[in-house]
């Protein structure tokens, strides 16, 4: 009767000094050298031959793959290409931690509510989190990995902040900016940029010479070859007040160089300097983002078209109607006067 065929597993060699792979094929004798002589790093070594393997083999019962299995596929193949890599990299850590063991079939809308309570986050850093989970499990359905695609439940949206700035918080934030010699070549002009354009973060940071024409009072906050989302980049009219800050900056840089720079170099991130500044400007619950905020709201106070108000800010009438409409004068006017 033939030996069962045990399946891949460790062996030492004597004779090589070393922990190899071994497994049967078409009833032939097969093995890998693990290249070490650690048992630990040979276990290592594999779980991620059983994991290639695993991949290969086509599309499986969700109660065959593992949750990690999934989110380390993802994280490989897709983190690099999406729009914020370094979130799908924060959110990885404690989702690999709470469903380390589990298999893709155990996830219920109870384990996503017992995810929410184990982290205790705000529901908006749960949704953010449990929305990566969502996206790995359906990029192993598209890539053959898994036969069906499970439901990963989401905590309902928080509802959007109402902060912005008055435009005298505004002036403190400037001068704190200002005073500040470390960060005052770029974090004024960031602050200008994000009030008056209401651009997020990542564009303005990632914003080059290239795109911003002087001559014709343009700017294209669309790089080249940049995938689009469905967090839309703008091109726009530089506004009057913006476009003089915007020459006088233009002369330290270069045609190609960043807008927002420090000695030339991208910034990878501004929050702490923008924090400080906040801090010294005794402003409380302020982000970059409440930039944006503070524009859109000028925007309606000023009663600007909607229509022309999404165009600006690159946001859905939807959004604008939701956070933003009731800052405008004429909103709801026409059903107030009827009586």
């Amino acid at each position: 009767m033939p030996r069962r065929n045990q399946g891949p597993r460790l062996r030492w060699l004597e004779k090589r000094s070393c922990y190899y792979i071994v497994w049967s094929k078409d009833g032939r004798s097969r093995e890998r050298s693990t290249g070490t002589t650690d048992r630990e790093v040979a276990e290592n070594a594999l779980a991620e031959f059983l994991h290639e393997r695993q991949r290969k083999s086509g599309p499986r019962d969700p109660t065959q793959v593992l949750i990690t299995d999934t989110l380390a596929d993802y994280a490989t193949e897709r983190g690099a290409l999406t729009q914020a890599p370094d979130r799908i990299g924060y959110a990885l850590i404690p989702l690999s931690e709470y469903f380390e063991g589990s298999v893709v079939s155990n996830i219920t809308p109870e384990m996503c509510l017992a995810y929410g309570r184990w982290r205790e986050r705000a529901a908006g850093t749960i949704r953010r989190e449990l929305g990566v989970l969502r996206a790995a499990l359906n990029h192993a359905h598209r890539e053959g990995r898994i036969t069906r695609v499970v439901t990963v439940a989401l905590p309902e949206r928080p509802e959007p902040k109402e902060r912005w700035l008055k435009r005298h918080e505004v002036a403190a934030l400037l001068r704190a900016a200002l005073s500040e010699p470390k960060v005052r070549l770029y974090l004024p002009l960031f602050i200008l940029i994000a009030l008056r354009t209401g651009s997020r973060k990542e564009a303005i940071l990632s914003l080059r010479w290239a795109q911003v024409d002087l001559d014709n009072a343009r700017i294209n906050f669309n790089q080249v070859g940049r995938k689009r989302t469905k967090k839309r980049r703008t091109h726009i009219p530089i506004p009057s007040k913006l476009l003089p800050h915007l020459r006088r900056a233009r002369m330290r840089g270069s045609d190609i160089g960043y807008v927002i720079n420090r000695d030339g170099k991208r910034l990878g991130d501004i929050k702490k300097g923008f924090a400080a500044a906040c801090e010294r400007a005794a402003l409380s619950d302020v982000s970059p983002h409440t930039l944006r905020h503070t524009c859109a709201t000028w925007l309606m106070q000023n009663g600007v078209d909607k229509f022309d108000a999404c165009g600006f800010l690159g946001m859905t009438l939807e959004t604008l109607e939701r956070t933003y409409a009731h800052h405008h004068p004429d909103h709801l006017k026409s059903a107030a006067e009827a009586f």
